[in-house]
């Protein structure tokens, strides 16, 4: 017999929704209150007025109440924070990861994106969105682009218009059609090397390409490629130029000795 997984109930979620419900009846109680309250004043009898320590009683029940309210919004932020425990996520500084998300930052002239079609393309629309929605920049990418797998998109920051946009969030947007002209799926992607991570309204948050991402939106997290060591430029007989310890130099590693005493046959060398 099969059993299918059960589905586990979000906490959080009905955490809210029960602080929400109760804040509302409470601020309902508390206009009734103080609507009866009010009338009880005009009505009472001079002679015999109602007793205050009812109405100090009264208030005292409705600020317990509330107070209780404002404890349990407490507690739910610190069970949130404590699910994403920055310190659980820091070993990711330094990892590679990829992040279903379309959002990227423009910084120094440069945004980074990736696209992955599900099947090749006869069209590819390539759309960069500014913080409205608005599209700056609009491409048709070539054949190569248009094949099936990942695609990485670099926008140089520039409008249609050639004009440079400010730095930002940016948003791509990516139609792929068939040659019939019907939608094909395509999904838009940030991956990058995370050089940060932060907690902002108990969600964990972060740094790719200088953009923030949800920590909820990584699908894969990898080693960073190691970046290739600098060639030395100096040392004895690296080539043409290069200067020796002993005095000596030659071109291509070729090294020419210098005769100390140039007047001994037995001294000298033959070309």
């Amino acid at each position: 017999m099969t059993v299918s997984a059960t589905t586990p109930i979000n906490q959080t979620q009905t955490t809210n929704d029960t602080t929400s419900a109760g804040r509302t009846r409470l601020a309902e109680n508390f206009d009734m209150f103080l609507t009866l309250l009010t009338t009880q004043l005009k009505n009472q009898d001079p002679t015999a007025p109602m007793d205050s320590n009812q109405f100090m009683s009264q208030l005292v029940q409705m600020t317990s109440v509330e107070q209780q309210l404002a404890g349990n919004e407490l507690l739910q932020q610190l069970v949130a924070n404590t699910g994403t425990n920055l310190g659980s996520v820091v070993s990711l500084i330094g990892k590679e990861v990829r992040a279903d998300t379309a959002e990227a930052k423009l910084a120094n002239g440069e945004a980074k994106w990736g696209y992955n079609l599900e099947t090749a393309a006869d069209d590819v629309k390539i759309e960069v969105l500014d913080a409205r929605g608005i599209p700056v920049r609009t491409i048709a990418v070539g054949e190569a682009d248009r094949k099936a797998g990942d695609h990485t998109f670099v926008w140089d920051g520039k409008s249609d218009g050639g004009v440079a946009q400010p730095d930002g969030v940016y948003t791509l947007r990516v139609t792929a059609k068939d040659p019939s002209g019907d939608a094909l799926k395509s999904s838009v992607f940030v991956q990058g090397v995370v050089t940060g991570v932060e907690q902002a309204n108990g969600l964990g948050m972060i740094t790719v390409n200088g953009g923030k991402v949800a920590l909820s939106a990584v699908t894969s997290i990898k080693t960073a490629p190691e970046t290739p060591a600098a060639p030395d430029e100096t040392g004895a007989g690296d080539g043409a130029g290069g200067t020796d310890t002993d005095n000596t130099t030659g071109s291509g590693g070729d090294e020419v000795a210098t005769d100390p005493n140039p007047t001994n046959p037995a001294d000298q060398t033959s070309a």
